[in-house]
């Protein structure tokens, strides 16, 4: 049975679940700021070192094609990370986290085989190594290319190094943006901040010569607020994840985080029960690109187009979207959330059109559904951690800036939806049928955003949608979330103020 695939805008709960694995709790309220402080970066960062010989690498690799195999490759990965949360104005808890493994593979034709380990010492990199072979044996064998450093382009800098800040900083970071929150609005009940950040170290070595190392933050920073009038409640979130140093917070201060999630909890206590139908639909820009990410993304992942799946097999080059529609998955863009510099196989990360003018003209790839397919790889085969196989997976995916005004695309829409904010939802990658909760949405009333509205619901199928697409502004922006595809994978969503000519709304309006 086919899973469906999923994205969301990092929920408390999955925040926290994703935060912790591989972590140990070291500290709750009220020697949270004690406690975290005794787990220095230093020391964190000498427990979690490599300390790898490369001629280990190569021996490891020559183990795993000894029983035959086209590829092999090594991943080793170390993680040191933090977590604190702050619910109701009170610390309530922080994490710290130290991760560390290694996978290795081995494909054989269409077989893969995996192992991985916690230890990486020589005697559990060899065994592993054997472990994965035996997805080989009895094919012909392939000869290693001794493994050299590689050069890959960094699309990943840092001002503010996040071993060189203490504590007490990012302390000070929840406070201002629980003090801005609660301070909004006398209607803001209650509010929490959830604050994260890691240090991710990767070596990747293959059959092909490959040997790279690297190591890039990443910070994860939510708000949530909560509004009661007395007659309505509304639950509202703003995230902010770059990879990026401390100095994210010099360019996006808590405060404009917790302003605009309190703003939407406040403009929301007003609204009324969606209605529902085959409506036009203009949809902010943003994290609005979070359904193209769903509906049409998805099916472009070269997995199921390998196996002849999918809404786009067998579509190269065949017109499946209006013309003024442009998508592209991009790796490479500065410091943002999806960005990788390379993924998890080695290949350079790069900016991929998928469909050009409506136009489809590409497909994600790893290296074993580039090879299966006969294209290029696009770097695009990414994993969870060291314990997951690297597969096709998205990195900042977006709808490309249009020419038309935002302002104009609104006007010109007399009757309709406007969608703000959209909670996440979720795709089935073979039929391409897709559905999105509408947390922040307004009515379209002879060209203006009019009254709010709730439980408005976008249902539909990836091709119609985007063939529906026919205006496509000139505001590109993006927002970050987490992809669920078996594995989760940090991504940004983007897209300008778009107008979709006619979609399905599932309404609560009786």
């Amino acid at each position: 049975m086919m899973k469906n695939y999923s994205v969301s805008d990092i929920p408390r709960r999955d925040f926290l679940k994703m935060s912790m694995k591989g972590g140990l709790l070291i500290a709750t309220t009220p020697a949270l700021l004690t406690s975290l402080n005794g787990c220095s970066p230093e020391a964190a960062m000498q427990q979690s070192g490599f300390g790898i010989d490369p001629v280990l690498l190569k021996k490891v690799i020559a183990k795993a094609l000894e029983k035959g195999g086209d590829f092999a490759d090594v991943y080793l990965e170390n993680r040191v990370s933090r977590q604190i949360v702050m619910e109701e104005s009170k610390f309530k808890n922080g994490l710290y986290g130290i991760s560390q493994g290694a996978g290795v593979r081995v494909i054989s034709g269409n077989k893969t085989g995996y192992a991985y380990t916690d230890e990486i010492t020589e005697e559990k990199l060899l065994r592993a190594a054997e472990v994965a072979s035996y997805v080989a044996r009895n094919s012909a064998t392939t000869t290693p290319v001794d493994i050299n450093k590689t050069d890959r382009k960094s699309f990943i800098t840092v001002e503010r190094p996040l071993e060189d800040i203490a504590d007490s900083q990012r302390i000070e970071m929840i406070q201002r943006a629980n003090d801005a929150a609660m301070s909004y609005n006398p209607v803001i009940k209650m509010a929490s901040v959830d604050y994260y950040d890691e240090i991710r170290g990767r070596i990747i070595a293959n059959s092909e010569g490959v040997y790279l190392q690297d190591e890039n933050p990443l910070m994860f920073f939510i708000v949530q607020t909560m509004s009661d009038n007395g007659k309505a409640r509304h639950m509202s979130r703003e995230r902010l994840s770059k990879h990026s140093g401390f100095e994210m917070f010099d360019k996006f201060t808590p405060e404009q985080v917790a302003e605009r999630a309190a703003r939407e909890a406040v403009a929301m206590l007003d609204a009324e029960a969606a209605p529902a139908g085959m409506m036009d639909v203009v949809m902010m820009n943003g994290w609005g690109g979070v359904l193209v990410h769903e509906a049409v993304g998805h099916p472009l992942e070269a997995d199921n187009i390998s196996k002849g799946i999918g809404a786009f097999t067998g579509k190269m080059g065949q017109k499946v979207a209006s013309d003024v529609f442009t998508m592209v998955d991009d790796g490479s863009i500065p410091n943002a959330r999806g960005t990788i510099n390379y993924d998890d196989e080695g290949t350079q990360a790069q900016r991929n059109v998928l469909i050009e003018d409506g136009i489809l003209k590409g497909y994600m790839t790893d290296v074993l559904s580039a090879k299966q397919l006969g294209m290029e790889r696009t770097g695009n085969g990414r994993r969870e951690s060291f314990r997951n196989i690297p597969i096709p997976r998205m990195t900042n995916t977006f709808i490309d800036s249009g020419e038309s005004d935002p302002a104009d695309i609104l006007s010109s829409t007399k009757k309709g939806l406007y969608v703000q904010s959209l909670s996440g939802g979720s795709v089935n990658p073979v039929t391409g049928v897709f559905n999105f909760t509408c947390r922040e949405a307004y009515l379209i009333e002879n060209g203006k955003k009019t009254k709010p509205v709730k439980g408005a619901t976008l249902i539909g199928s990836c091709l119609d949608v985007i063939s529906n697409i026919d205006a496509v502004g000139n505001d590109l922006d993006f927002g970050p979330g987490i992809c669920g595809k078996g594995q989760s994978a940090e991504v940004d969503a983007g897209q300008p103020t778009v107008r979709i000519r006619g979609i399905n709304v599932g309404g609560s309006r009786s």
